[in-house]
């Protein structure tokens, strides 16, 4: 029970009264809540906020994820997917590579393709059109949904035109929706020392902007645990929550937990580990309060693990993605999850923690699912077991 002279007592009294009459929190009360030593408080009115949106709905799609290359120009501190080009363990896959992959379902169609890659230096703009119009024609049921804000900027700096004119193009051959990866942390002093040569914070916003313009639907995200601080989450969800007012386009929200063991980003000895499950729900938590305007929270299971994502699920998260089959950025950073889940998997994860499962599409609409058959085999509730999927690398 949400007790208001508790939150009072622990510094949270505006906070909780906002909460409960669904008004909008302050940076400043945000901050609170990221310092606020009960956890259980945070979580409680992330729940309550949860629940008056979706009450105990919990979203997951039919997907499948293709990791087109690793080769990158921009050369993240953080990143431990990107390759150089000729570098061992590099790849570019495909057209052919691409669409073997988008056809191979095992009789039930993905509702959703999820394609991603690093910022390739010879890839134009024509051979992501060619992609994207070859997905469509062999999957006209499936939702395309690609490209990052970072690759767009990209696209636009190869070819000498403005990223509005990008995104029109791939909207034109069939882009539907985009991931909301490449945000990272928008403050200046944090972004110059972890990823100096990627697009910058107002790019990533003025394309997140232009795509939700051209009705191209985004997600958006955070990448958290590393050297920013409790001030700079707040200032990366309030830019969010700003160019939301604006523009009106963001989905779902992700929080990206950083994942130390294969990068180059190395934390001081005393952030090692430190209050990491902790952490990782109370900024679950501290988004979907701050967040007011965005209509999901993603507790994603490949990063977050997935009896973490599960416990997620009661501070403030309602949807965890979906099957995925083959996932290559969180594993090469040292994510320990499985490649893949199955329908009923995902859903008897979601059932064992209390809530109903709903199978959706990229826009979150409803998916029928009549040959769905929930088969409890006796699973640890965590469900880590998946059917990964090998990739064929190519130099």
């Amino acid at each position: 029970m949400l007790d208001a002279a508790h939150y009072a007592r622990l510094g949270l009294g505006t906070a909780f009264e906002k909460v409960m009459e669904g008004a909008r929190l302050s940076p400043e009360e945000g901050l609170a809540l990221f310092n606020c030593p009960d956890i259980t408080a945070v979580g409680a009115l992330a729940h309550h906020a949860r629940t008056r949106l979706h009450g105990d709905r919990t979203y997951y799609v039919l997907n499948r994820h293709v990791n087109y290359t690793n080769i990158c120009v921009n050369g993240c501190l953080f990143c431990a997917f990107q390759r150089e080009r000729g570098q061992a363990g590099a790849f570019a896959l495909t057209p052919d590579d691409i669409l073997h992959r988008v056809l191979d379902d095992r009789g039930t169609p993905f509702s959703e393709v999820h394609i991603v890659g690093g910022c390739h230096p010879d890839l134009n703009l024509a051979w992501f059109e060619d992609v994207i119009r070859r997905i469509r024609a062999a999957r006209p049921q499936s939702i395309v949904k690609a490209f990052t804000g970072v690759e767009i900027a990209h696209f636009a700096a190869m070819e000498g035109i403005s990223t509005l004119d990008v995104l029109r193009r791939l909207r034109d051959a069939g882009l539907a929706m985009m991931p909301g990866g490449g945000a990272e942390i928008f403050a200046p002093e944090v972004r110059t020392r972890i990823c100096p040569r990627k697009a910058t914070a107002d790019e990533w916003l003025r394309v997140a902007g232009e795509a939700h313009s051209l009705g191209i639907r985004t997600n958006c995200s955070m990448l958290y645990g590393h050297i920013e601080t409790f001030e700079h989450r707040i200032d990366h969800l309030c830019r969010l929550r700003e160019q939301q007012d604006r523009s009106g386009g963001f989905t779902c929200f992700i929080p990206l937990p950083f994942l130390t063991e294969n990068s180059l980003l190395k934390l001081p000895p005393e952030r090692v580990g430190e209050h990491v499950g902790l952490d990782r729900l109370r900024t679950v938590a501290v988004s979907r309060l701050m967040l007011d305007n965005v209509p999901h929270v993603k507790a994603y299971w490949v990063m977050m693990g997935v009896k973490m994502a599960q416990t997620a699920l009661y501070f403030g998260a309602d949807d965890l993605d979906g099957t995925i089959v083959e996932e290559r950025i969180g594993h090469d950073a040292g994510a320990d999850s499985a490649q893949a889940l199955t329908v009923p998997e995902l859903e008897l994860m979601i059932r064992r923690s209390g809530f109903t499962p709903v199978r959706r599409d990229s826009h979150f609409n409803p998916v029928a699912d009549p040959d769905a058959i929930l088969n409890d085999t006796g699973l640890d509730t965590g469900c880590d077991t998946g059917h990964a999927v090998t990739p064929e690398v190519r130099a």
